[in-house]
């Protein structure tokens, strides 16, 4: 599984959003997260589902993946990938899923998909890696998806992901 942080946001602005779930990317914001997600697939041998939170950059974020990969598929929106949600239900959702969907990118916010992370790699809620904006984290469950369960493979930021384009 992979964990994949938002792109970078145009500034919270109340006037211009006064919802946060509708700010999306900036400009160069999309153009860096496209080139994350370019240099994210080379690291992945494909995805069988996207599940992004309802946020706008979010939502966008998954498009500029989904675009990136050989066979994109389906795009979910989660209400456990929300803006201010717990980590443990998203762990309890990823665990129900078959086995051959797993294979998921989850695309989310800060500090939730830390505190999931150091969820699936130790069993405590608490961040063990900080996610840059388009930066992104594999996970494996070699056998089942509980917390502790998880082996960190690699963690990468936008600026490695974007290098490693090419």
């Amino acid at each position: 599984m992979v964990v994949f942080r938002h792109g970078p946001a145009e500034v919270r602005d109340p006037a211009r959003w006064p919802r946060d779930d509708r700010r999306p990317l900036s400009e160069e914001g999309r153009v860096e997260t496209r080139r994350a997600a370019q240099g994210l697939v080379r690291h992945l041998d494909g995805v069988g589902l996207l599940a992004t939170s309802g946020a706008l950059r979010a939502r966008q974020t998954a498009e500029l993946l989904r675009e990136a990969l050989e066979e994109p598929p389906p795009i979910e929106v989660w209400e456990e990938l929300s803006l201010g949600r717990l980590a443990g239900p998203l762990l309890d959702r990823v665990g129900r899923l078959p086995r051959s969907r797993r294979t998921v990118a989850l695309i989310g916010h800060e500090p939730a998909l830390s505190e999931f992370v150091g969820l699936a790699l130790t069993g405590e809620g608490v961040p063990v890696v900080h996610l840059s904006k388009a930066g992104a984290v594999l996970i494996e469950f070699p056998s089942s998806v509980r917390p502790g369960a998880g082996r960190l493979l690699w963690a990468l930021t936008r600026k490695q992901l974007i290098a490693s384009r090419t």
